[in-house]
């Protein structure tokens, strides 16, 4: 009996040591996934929106109300018959220039220093992005979600001569870079020119609004590059405007392209050989500029466009491009292109040239945007050459 006692204790004792085993097992599994779900659970719309009206009360409550903030959302792409959630907001924040350097990074400090408060408080992880002259990009993350976008802004310090340009008899050289919108880098290389320079944006791009939205704040001249179909055919952009749209259908086509593009100011041509060379579409679209107030830049990608002339019918501001710079990439090409540009601002009075943001375009312009300033050329916006 002792014996039959002794075996039955053991067995008691092992049974409930593996059962305190498995039971701690079960409760680490079940606090694991009830753990997992609590981070996969998604931050609300609402939630975000709420965070990111905190960020901009911190902004400019730091800066004692002097700093221009705003905020464009970024949604999820477009899914029929679902409605399009908040993916993250960007927050723009420009920061006031002041007299010294010193001041204006102490103002940058005191406004990241009440973001980080704000972030705190929301458990949230700051990450890092790249940035450029004048620039600084950090995101915010949430459950290693990213919420916020922040694009901390300081805006090209204005000359006071060039404020009164138009006033003056010297010749006036327009530069507009076309093509931007999609390629983050090529944005950052172009921002580290700090002269008055036209981004001309392409719409619907995954970075048009914020490469539009920085360029303008740090002040540079904004246009829509519209597209439009060209003769070739095979360079045609997805969404376009070409020969034979109805007048609604152009209107809507036009309108949703602008809307990707804020603070445009001017429209030029992207392609466009068969667009623009098209009666009908020309006189479709130049009363939607009016309607706008928004001036169009002829970049003249066939000799038979009637864009130029179409405009001016239409009571709409316009120039032309006199020339290209970057059809041949090299450096040497790009300057001599450039060189072309100063002899026509010379000799006429005025010059408008366009480029692209290739790198061996952006170091050619580096060399030469002072080289003008040098000779007496004045640089503008396109806007100032549109009559």
């Amino acid at each position: 009996m002792i014996e039959r006692s002794d075996a039955l204790g053991k067995f008691t004792a092992h049974f409930f040591s593996k059962a305190s085993v498995l039971i701690v097992i079960l409760v680490g599994i079940f606090f694991f996934l009830a753990g997992c779900k609590k981070k996969s659970t998604p931050i609300s719309s609402t939630a975000i929106r709420n965070i990111s009206r905190e960020f901009v009360f911190a902004a400019r409550n730091a800066s004692g109300g002097r700093a221009e903030v705003g905020m464009r959302p970024e949604y999820a792409p477009r899914q029929p018959g679902q409605q399009v959630p908040l993916l993250a907001d960007h927050i723009f924040i420009t920061v006031p220039l002041v007299k010294s350097g010193a001041a204006d990074r102490a103002m940058r400090d005191a406004i990241e220093a009440e973001l980080g408060k704000v972030a705190d408080y929301h458990h949230l992880q700051r990450v890092d992005r790249p940035g450029a002259s004048g620039l600084e990009r950090f995101d915010y993350l949430l459950n290693g979600r990213r919420i916020q976008s922040i694009h901390l802004v300081t805006p090209i310090a204005k000359d006071q001569e060039l404020e009164k340009v138009s006033a003056t008899g010297h010749p006036k050289l327009a530069v507009v870079i076309d093509d931007m919108g999609y390629d983050r880098g090529q944005a950052e290389a172009l921002f580290r020119l700090s002269y008055r320079l036209t981004v001309s944006v392409l719409p619907h791009e995954a970075n048009s609004g914020e490469i539009a939205e920085e360029a303008h704040r740090r002040g540079y001249e904004v246009m829509l590059h519209l597209p439009m179909a060209s003769n070739a055919g095979d360079k045609d952009e997805a969404i376009e405007l070409h020969p034979g749209m109805a007048s609604a259908a152009v209107e809507k086509t036009f309108s949703s392209m602008l809307d990707t593009v804020p603070y445009a100011q001017g429209v030029n041509n992207h392609e466009g050989s068969l667009g623009t060379s098209d009666q009908k579409l020309m006189d479709e679209l130049m009363p939607l500029l009016r309607q706008r107030n928004l001036f169009f830049i002829d970049s003249r990608t066939t000799a038979a466009t009637i864009a130029e002339s179409a405009a001016r019918d239409a009571g709409v501001a316009t120039a032309r491009r006199n020339v290209f710079l970057d059809d041949e990439q090299t450096v040497a090409a790009t300057k001599k292109q450039f060189a072309l540009a100063l002899r026509d601002a010379k000799e006429k009075g005025s010059a408008l040239a366009i480029g692209h943001p290739h790198p061996t375009t952006l170091e050619a312009l580096g060399e030469m945007l002072p080289e003008a300033e040098r000779q007496g050329v004045r640089l503008v916006f396109a806007s100032d050459l549109a009559r």
